[in-house]
């Protein structure tokens, strides 16, 4: 009996087809993917979150994303403008406000020169009069100078004086005539002298004036 007979259908040979060494030949199907057999196949890797939100979005959601950030940056440039804008205009009141704020200041600051000064005026007078008559004297004299400097002082200007141009802003005439000595309206005696503050007359010099001869008279 030849070997392959005796080997029965308990036998412990391997009956797997050898090759042509003589080795055994495995026979086992290979696994899909070419996993050897008795083998799992390797999984693929997980994708991380990141990197499958980027692959989503691809080149459209590149071009979405570039557009939001122009309209936030035109959004912001315009909001710029505006605060830009009203600020300006804040600054501009401001100006005028402050402007308007210092112009009332100072008019309430002449009016009330004004109001003192102007009661003034007739203790001025009676010096002018004490002093032509030659009776500012001694203490009273010292009073007098003392009360003119402080007035001057305030802004309180005394004009008007023989020989000056007659100005109709700045002088009342009481009295006219005329003379050859002058080729304009002039003034000739002041009666009662003018004072003003800055530009502002408080009372008009009260002068005689002489007007030129006639043309036929002379």
């Amino acid at each position: 009996m030849t070997p392959a007979e005796n080997q029965g259908p308990g036998s412990d040979q391997d009956t797997a087809p050898v090759t042509e060494g003589g080795e055994p030949q495995d026979t086992a199907a290979p696994a899909p993917g070419g996993a050897a057999p008795g083998r799992h196949a390797a999984e693929p890797p997980a994708a991380e979150p990141g990197n499958a939100e980027a692959g989503a979005a691809g080149p459209d959601g590149a071009n979405g994303s570039d557009t939001e950030m122009t309209d936030d940056l035109a959004k912001a440039q315009q909001d710029l403008v505006e605060l830009t804008t009203d600020l300006k205009r804040l600054q501009a009141e401001y100006v005028n406000y402050k402007r308007r704020v210092d112009r009332d200041r100072e008019l309430v600051k002449q009016n009330a020169q004004y109001s003192v000064l102007s009661g003034l005026l007739p203790v001025l007078d009676d010096i002018d009069r004490a002093r032509e008559h030659g009776e500012v004297e001694g203490g009273f004299k010292a009073v007098a100078d003392s009360l003119e400097r402080i007035v001057l002082g305030l802004g309180l200007e005394k004009f008007g004086s023989p020989g000056d141009e007659f100005d109709p802003n700045l002088h009342e005439a009481l009295m006219h005539a005329h003379s050859p000595d002058v080729t304009t309206t002039t003034c000739q005696n002041i009666i009662q002298a003018g004072y003003r503050i800055g530009e502002r007359v408080v009372r008009p010099a009260r002068v005689t004036v002489v007007d030129p001869e006639p043309a036929g008279d002379q």
